[in-house]
């Protein structure tokens, strides 16, 4: 059964914040526009009419393969999504309209068309199970958030720099809570040199740990610093904002200690924990990562190569005459591609042919550190074959 005689309607919809243009072709062949505002009633209104005028089935092409739009969408057992590519959308409209123009219904049009003239590129999202899609938005928010807390903390060092450089040389986990919970309460040099050695010392030792062993010496050069600057314009000013920010860190990581714990919990319950877990290199972060990256639908991939081309590992080459050079995908889920490198490098310590492989080149001194700016992950260029064995999946 085809793509044209499997729905009742085909839709191709050109989504924004306020309103989604809409181009419809019914069983006929015959075409209509129209415009749906972006409020959930508006669009379950014009939905069930369009359902209870075609009586069947409806696809939907549109630019996105997550977000409040598929969201709503994928509720309506009658409505299967067809995400297209922003930019093959971008290309196809380019060959048509050279002069650049474009306008929202001719792009939900294309969009349409796109899906009816290539039914084998266009493929239909299935969405993974309920447990599948919820570890798959935690894990993505918390590395969200892991991100949030390391520009914090890139924010105070930069800030303890201009006035009040010592916790730094004290400290060498700039994101601690004990190096936040300083900040907050005494915000500046001369403010912690006007406390009693004993206050400071029951401070630093209320967490406890190997910290503990650091007191003594902290409290020692704690005596032994000298002001940076004795400005009170910059010493209040950068006070106050190092106290904020430290004060935002702290809160960061008590938000990330909640995801950890509904992860793990999320991810101990379903059935294929077992298998990830016995992958080399997963802890309690990687692990429900790589599950959400690959799902649980067995049926999904037909080859180790379909999953490098869905992470955006597959090397890819571009000849042109006697020219020729490899690269990986510069269109893929960059969240997916960070989880397949971030494994990679973790491989190295905890795989014995892993470290093997890894070290082949580095003997040869053929190891040269290359970084990716759409992972924000610096790897070593020749982690690039390990994705590449069917045995690492």
């Amino acid at each position: 059964m085809t793509v044209t005689n499997q729905f009742a309607a085909h839709v191709g919809l050109d989504w924004a914040d306020k309103k989604h243009d809409v181009c419809v072709q019914f069983k006929n062949g015959e075409r209509v526009f129209d415009v749906i505002e972006h409020t959930a009633e508006a669009l379950d209104a014009w939905l069930t009419e369009l359902h209870q005028k075609v009586k069947g089935r409806i696809a939907i092409a549109l630019e996105l393969k997550k977000g409040p739009v598929v969201y709503a969408l994928q509720k309506y057992p009658f409505i299967t999504v067809f995400p297209v590519h922003a930019l093959s959308l971008a290309r196809y409209r380019q060959a048509f309209s050279p002069s650049g123009a474009k306008d929202d219904p001719q792009d939900a049009e294309l969009a349409l068309e796109l899906m009816l003239r290539y039914p084998q590129k266009i493929k239909a999202i299935e969405p993974d199970n309920a447990d599948i899609r919820l570890l798959q938005q935690l894990v993505e928010q918390r590395r969200q958030l892991v991100e949030d807390k390391r520009r914090f903390v890139n924010r105070i060092i930069n800030t303890l720099k201009q006035y009040y450089p010592q916790p730094l040389e004290w400290f060498s986990h700039r994101g601690s809570l004990l190096l936040c919970e300083l900040i907050i309460r005494w915000p500046s040099l001369q403010q912690l040199k006007r406390a009693r050695r004993d206050t400071i010392r029951n401070f630093l030792n209320a967490k406890g740990g190997r910290a503990m062993a650091l007191t003594e010496q902290r409290v020692a050069s704690i005596d032994n610093a000298i002001p940076l600057t004795t400005d009170p314009s910059v010493i209040e000013a950068n006070a106050l904002m190092a106290a904020a920010l430290a004060t935002q860190i702290k809160v960061v990581s008590e938000i990330i200690k909640t995801y950890d714990e509904r992860i793990e919990t999320l991810f101990d319950t379903l059935p294929d924990v077992g298998l990830f877990k016995s992958l080399p290199g997963m802890g309690p972060c990687m692990g429900p990562r790589m599950l959400a990256a690959l799902g649980d639908n067995r049926d999904r991939f037909n080859s180790a190569e379909e999953i490098q081309n869905y992470a955006g590992i597959a090397p890819v080459t571009e000849r042109s005459g006697q020219k020729s050079w490899v690269h990986w995908r510069w269109q893929c889920a960059k969240f997916v591609r960070q989880t397949f490198v971030e494994w990679a490098a973790k491989t190295v310590n905890s795989s014995y042919w892993a470290k093997l492989y890894y070290q082949g080149p580095q003997r040869k001194g053929q190891i040269s550190s290359v970084c990716d700016p759409g992972t924000g992950v610096q790897m070593d260029k020749d982690h690039l074959p390990l994705l590449e064995g069917q045995n690492l999946l």
